[in-house]
């Protein structure tokens, strides 16, 4: 697998072209102001009653409504939630767009389970940031950047996948490293992890934890602090250098429990679900299912999200980070600004 740096990008493939940004949410609010702290002439393409007006004004961005931005511009990137994508495609961007421009997006979800089919004379790729759009502006401010994922679906101008590149670079993929994949293995390979693993798989196992402590009759603090609060010491030591350098930072009390308990917990049953999941995403079941619950106005997916927001976890967290105000004092999501 090539890596490749701002020193092997030629960022000249965007240097003259006019970008749209769609959309001012966590990574619209990224992209665009990294592409205009890059020196590019980047506009962002918003609903006509959209509230976001004011946060690029405050920002000193250029936007436009989404009909008006689209028209005449040579790169449009489409980052929007998935369920919106293919509405605004077929509405604002299919009749607008001209020939031999680029769509772009920074998931492959809609293109790779056909929910947008793109017109034949446009180029289409994807930059993906392997983080949220916060971090993106967040380490791009820094000096530093988040690692990109880039993938062309069609390439009618011969140099789609130059592009991509220079658009990965200039959000502050080049500083630390792009590298190209398909749409369907970013997709695919993209839901299974927020499944299974990074929201799915630890936000159940942290709650399951909090509540086997809290049943036992400790206080819910105590289970607060052992459950949540002291993983981000462990995620940052996985983070800095693997799973080895996590253990060798812990007590060996610790890593003998890790390494004896660990697959007690996730077994081969656990992988067996895991598979499932993977199944399920692969068929295209999960995106049926969920774009199904977005044309029912959310109705599964708002339910889920008041009982668990509801959640003793949820009430206790919230009183325990009051006493903690160093964890506000440099926010990773500040909605007055995105």
């Amino acid at each position: 697998m090539k890596v490749k740096y701002d020193k092997d990008i030629n960022i000249k493939y965007l240097t003259d072209k006019k970008v749209v940004v769609i959309g001012y949410g966590s990574q619209g609010y990224a992209h665009s102001n990294n592409l205009k702290d890059s020196g590019f002439d980047v506009t962002v393409a918003l609903r006509e009653s959209s509230s976001s007006f004011q946060k690029t004004t405050a920002a000193d961005l250029k936007a436009n409504t989404l009909d008006n931005a689209i028209k005449e511009t040579d790169v449009v990137m489409l980052l929007l939630p998935d369920e919106k994508q293919a509405e605004v495609y077929k509405n604002h961007i299919e009749p607008h767009l001209k020939p031999n421009a680029s769509l772009a997006f920074a998931h492959g979800f809609n293109i790779h389970f056909s929910q947008i089919v793109p017109r034949k004379d446009i180029n289409v790729f994807m930059v993906a940031p392997k983080g949220p759009g916060h971090t993106v502006r967040s380490t791009f401010t820094e000096g530093s950047g988040v690692p990109c994922l880039v993938a062309v679906y069609q390439d009618v101008t011969g140099d789609a996948k130059e592009i991509a590149y220079a658009y990965a670079s200039a959000i502050g993929g080049g500083r630390a490293g792009v590298i190209e994949t398909s749409f369907k293995e970013e997709t695919e390979t993209d839901l299974f992890g927020e499944q299974a693993v990074l929201c799915g798989g630890t936000s159940a196992l942290v709650q399951a934890g909090f509540e086997t402590l809290v049943e036992a009759g400790y206080a819910p603090e105590m289970a607060y602090f052992e459950c949540l609060h002291e993983l981000k010491l462990i995620v940052d030591l996985m983070y800095e250098g693997g799973i080895n350098t996590m253990r060798y930072s812990i007590s060996n009390t610790a890593e003998y429990g890790d390494l004896t308990r660990g697959n007690r917990l996730i077994t081969e049953a656990t992988k067996q679900e895991m598979k499932k999941i993977l199944n399920e995403i692969q068929a295209g079941q999960f995106a049926n299912e969920y774009v199904e619950d977005c044309k029912n106005n959310y109705q599964r997916l708002n339910q889920l999200r008041k009982n668990n927001q509801q959640h003793p976890l949820e009430v206790v967290g919230e009183e325990l980070r009051s006493m903690m105000p160093w964890i506000k004092k440099k926010p990773l999501v500040d909605k007055a600004l995105n």
